[in-house]
């Protein structure tokens, strides 16, 4: 009987030793102890984390080219980061058309990619990280960190075919025009208002309290 006691004495001075201990270890000891915290979660956002702002706002002044022109082919973007797709939008213009920007900015790339003239401009108060508008094939005459306002011009439409190893992948002579935000591609299409994008033909009114002319 007295064996009982005398253990069941020293079992609890041991509980009430282990948990002053372990009362006494800092955050960082019973890291240690436990072993390392687990790897903060990565890939794609999911339900709760912030992803890439993919609203465009309407700042576009005025068509990279032309007045009105043709598009080619729109965008279709990939399901996949490296699927296949159309990242921008094809418009017909004939070669040497002047090239301008659609909206004020600062050129952030001027020169040649694989063979083809490219030129990139940071959209002024688009967000963090801007907006960024691409246009290709172009013959530039701007530089990187030149600040160009609504429909400066930016450089001339080049030839089809006459610097790209390819060729062009538009059946005709066309300007491909990108839009981003970070490394997302957005639709151009989206930077102009409706009265840019869906312009009604003019119409001739009739002329009424006019007195005619003598023949």
């Amino acid at each position: 009987m007295r064996a009982k006691r005398c253990v069941r004495t020293w079992l609890g001075l041991l509980l009430g030793m282990t948990v002053t201990v372990l009362g006494t270890l800092t955050p960082s000891a019973l890291a240690r102890t436990n072993g390392p915290a687990p790897p903060a979660p990565t890939g794609p956002p999911g339900p709760g984390r912030a992803g890439p702002d993919t609203t465009v706002p309407t700042v576009a002044r005025l068509w990279p080219v032309g007045l009105r022109p043709t598009v080619l082919r729109s965008w279709d973007p990939p399901a996949t980061p490296y699927g296949r797709g159309h990242r921008g939008v094809d418009l017909a213009a004939a070669p040497g058309s002047p090239v301008r920007a659609v909206s004020a900015g600062r050129v952030s790339f001027a020169g040649r990619v694989a063979g083809r003239g490219v030129i990139s401009v940071e959209l002024t108060g688009t967000g963090t990280p801007p907006l960024r508008t691409t246009f290709t094939p172009v013959r530039a005459t701007v530089s990187k960190g030149y600040e160009v306002a609504a429909g400066e011009v930016l450089g001339t439409l080049e030839a089809p075919g006459t610097r790209e190893p390819g060729g062009s992948h538009c059946p005709v002579s066309c300007l491909h025009w990108g839009l981003l935000r970070a490394n997302t591609y957005l639709n151009p299409l989206s930077l102009l208002p409706p009265g840019l994008l869906h312009r009604r033909p003019s119409r001739l009114l009739p002329v009424i309290g006019v007195p005619s002319q003598p023949s």
